[in-house]
C-alpha cells in the first residue's frame, strides 16, 4: 500500500471517528434541550366557550433514573405556566424505578410539579407502568400498587387530580362561558392491568366533546370507534433514538420488551410511528398521539428525539 493510499485512509478514519464522536457529544446535549409543538385538536362538539383554549401536555419524568433531566421537566413545567393553559396533563411514568424508599424521587416529583397549582392551573395525571415498578404485565404484585398509591399521594398531596378509569368534567375559567363540559377521561396503567377503557369512557355523556388520555398506546386499540377523536399517550419516548430518514427503526422498540410494544403490529400501512399522530392505529374516527416525553431509560441520551411539551389547541371538527 502506497504512503498516499495510507494517508488517506487515515484521514477518512478521522474524520468518522471524529464524526461518530459529535454524534454522541449530542446524544447527551440533548435531553437537555426541548420542543414545545404547538398541535391543532379536532374535537367534535367541542363549545363554543371552549374553542381556541389550550391543554398542555408532558410524559415520562422518569425521576430515579441516573442523569435524570430533571433541569428539562422543570423547564417544561414552567413554559406550562407561563402559557397558563385551560389544563396541564402529565401522562404517567413519574419514577424510574421505584424502590423501598420513594421520599427522594416524590420530593423531587411535587417540587417540579407544584408550580402548576400554585399558579392555579387544573392539573391532572395518570400513572404509568414505571410507578408500579411494572416492565411487563407478568410482574404486577401487591408491592406495585402500593408504590403506586404513594404517587398518587404525593401528587395529590400538591393538587394534582390523579384519574384512574375515570372522567371528569375539566372546569372552564372563562366566567362567560355558561356550563359548557369538556371531558377528561384518565384510562388507568396498561402493563400492570389497570387499564379499563371501556369503564372509563362510558362516565361520559355520548357525543360529549373529550380528550382521552393513557399512558400505553396499546391502550388505543380497545376504544370503539368515534370514543376517542383526540387521544394522548406517552410511553414510548419518541424512540429515545432515532436514526435520519428510517422511520420504521427505534431504539426503544427494539430494546423493551415486546409485550410492551405489541400495539405497532397494529398499525396499517408503510409508514410506522411511535410519536406524533399515528396514522393507521386504533378504529374508526378515532386518532392517537404520541408525546416524546421528558426523560429516558437504561441510557441518559437521546438522538434525533429531543423531549417535548404538548401544546393542543382545541378547535371544532368539521
Amino acid at each position: 500500500m502506497n504512503q498516499h493510499l495510507w494517508r488517506r485512509i487515515k484521514y477518512l478514519l478521522l474524520g468518522v471517528a471524529g464524526f461518530l464522536l459529535a454524534l454522541l457529544l449530542w446524544s447527551v446535549i440533548e435531553p437537555y434541550t426541548l420542543d414545545q409543538e404547538m398541535v391543532a385538536a379536532e374535537v367534535p362538539s367541542l363549545p363554543q366557550s371552549w374553542q381556541g383554549k389550550h391543554i398542555a401536555v408532558v410524559s415520562d419524568f422518569q425521576f430515579g433514573m441516573w442523569m435524570a433531566n430533571i433541569s428539562t421537566a422543570e423547564r417544561a413545567i414552567a413554559h406550562i405556566v407561563e402559557d397558563r393553559p385551560a389544563a396541564a396533563i402529565i401522562a404517567g411514568d413519574f419514577v424510574y424505578k421505584p424502590g423501598e424508599n420513594l421520599t427522594p424521587e416524590l420530593n423531587r416529583v411535587t417540587e417540579v410539579v407544584r408550580p402548576l397549582t400554585a399558579a392555579q392551573i387544573p392539573t391532572y395525571a395518570i400513572l404509568g407502568n414505571h410507578d408500579y415498578g411494572v416492565s411487563t404485565a407478568a410482574s404486577a404484585d401487591n408491592t406495585g400498587q402500593q408504590r403506586a398509591n404513594q404517587i398518587q399521594q404525593a401528587l395529590e398531596s400538591i393538587g394534582v387530580q390523579v384519574l384512574q378509569n375515570e372522567a371528569i368534567a375539566i372546569p372552564n375559567r372563562d366566567p362567560a362561558s355558561g356550563s359548557e363540559p369538556f371531558y377528561l377521561v384518565g384510562i388507568g396503567a396498561h402493563l400492570p392491568n389497570q387499564a379499563k377503557p371501556l369503564e372509563a369512557i362510558a362516565q361520559i355523556p355520548n357525543n360529549a366533546a373529550r380528550f382521552v388520555l393513557m399512558h400505553n398506546p396499546a391502550t388505543f386499540a380497545e376504544l370503539p370507534a368515534g370514543t376517542a377523536p383526540v387521544a394522548v399517550a406517552g410511553h414510548t419516548h419518541g424512540g429515545q433514538i432515532r436514526i435520519p430518514f428510517m422511520p420504521h427503526w427505534s431504539w426503544m422498540a427494539w430494546v423493551e420488551d415486546k409485550t410492551s410494544w405489541s400495539w405497532l403490529s397494529k398499525i396499517q400501512g408503510d409508514t410506522v410511528r411511535v410519536s406524533g399522530w399515528i396514522p393507521g392505529y386504533g378504529n374508526a374516527n378515532n386518532h392517537l398521539y404520541i408525546n416524546r416525553g421528558i426523560g429516558f431509560s437504561h441510557l441518559p441520551i437521546r438522538f434525533n428525539c429531543p423531549p417535548e411539551l404538548t401544546v393542543f389547541v382545541l378547535q371544532r371538527a368539521t
